[in-house]
């Protein structure tokens, strides 16, 4: 975005770009009203990176038709709990779309992103919570931050995370997906001294009340630093992972 409005001004300055067409190649800011849509494209100018479009309960054709203005104005496209069939839509016009089975996102960048030098730690108890692993890697890689991945090394046999400790000290920051009674965040929180990111998840029998347990397990954790994210919202930990990253 920036880049964009960067290069329209230095067009207008060396006289390759008229007042006007400058004027005309702004009209959108700062939305694009589509009908069923607004589309935000002054987000990465306030926060760094375009809107993220929400796609559980849209259409593939709305999805497509949100995506391609995204992409037109800022080359940049993220779409979390999407169908594979818009992203099938979306790939006879982008070819280089990518589409994640598991964390079921469709993802797109016209350039490849410039890495941050911190690397961003993603722990999961178990292999369940993958899922939102993947959408909180997904996020941050198209964000340009490194990430590692630790995974199932739940509290069950707590040997698993201890022997990571060098592993853990290397990361700027942490993100720890737990569900069941979501204990993991605090353990770790307990052996760093960076900030944690805590995300429950709705995986566990029928007393974790699809997330619930979690959620509450480390919103009323006694370990300080820990800042906690909805139920499954891999992508808000990921988001603000890269926020204390940059």
């Amino acid at each position: 975005m920036t880049e964009h409005i960067a290069k329209i001004l230095n067009g207008v300055k060396a006289g390759r770009i008229s007042v006007d067409k400058a004027l005309h190649s702004f009209r959108d800011m700062p939305y694009k009203d589509i009908g069923f849509a607004k589309i935000d494209n002054h987000r990465a100018l306030r926060r760094g990176f375009p809107e993220v479009v929400f796609g559980r309960g849209k259409t593939d054709d709305q999805i497509v038709k949100i995506s391609k203005k995204i992409i037109a104005h800022g080359g940049i496209l993220l779409v979390t709990r999407a169908a594979k069939t818009a992203y099938l839509k979306l790939k006879k016009t982008f070819p280089r779309i990518k589409y994640s089975e598991i964390a079921r996102t469709i993802s797109y960048r016209k350039k490849n992103p410039v890495f941050k030098n911190g690397v961003v730690l993603i722990i999961t108890a178990g292999t369940a919570d993958l899922p939102v692993a993947e959408e909180a890697r997904i996020t941050l890689e198209l964000m340009g931050n490194r990430t590692e991945i630790l995974c199932d090394v739940g509290v069950a046999g707590i040997h698993r995370v201890l022997n990571k400790r060098h592993v853990m000290d290397k990361a700027k920051v942490i993100i720890v997906i737990a569900g069941m009674e979501g204990a993991l965040a605090s353990v770790v929180s307990g052996l760093v001294s960076k900030p944690v990111i805590a995300v429950p998840t709705s995986v566990g029998y029928g007393a974790s009340f699809e997330g619930i347990a979690p959620l509450l397990a480390m919103m009323n954790s006694c370990s300080p630093g820990i800042s906690v994210v909805n139920i499954d919202n891999g992508f808000g930990a990921g988001y603000f992972a890269s926020l204390i990253n940059n």
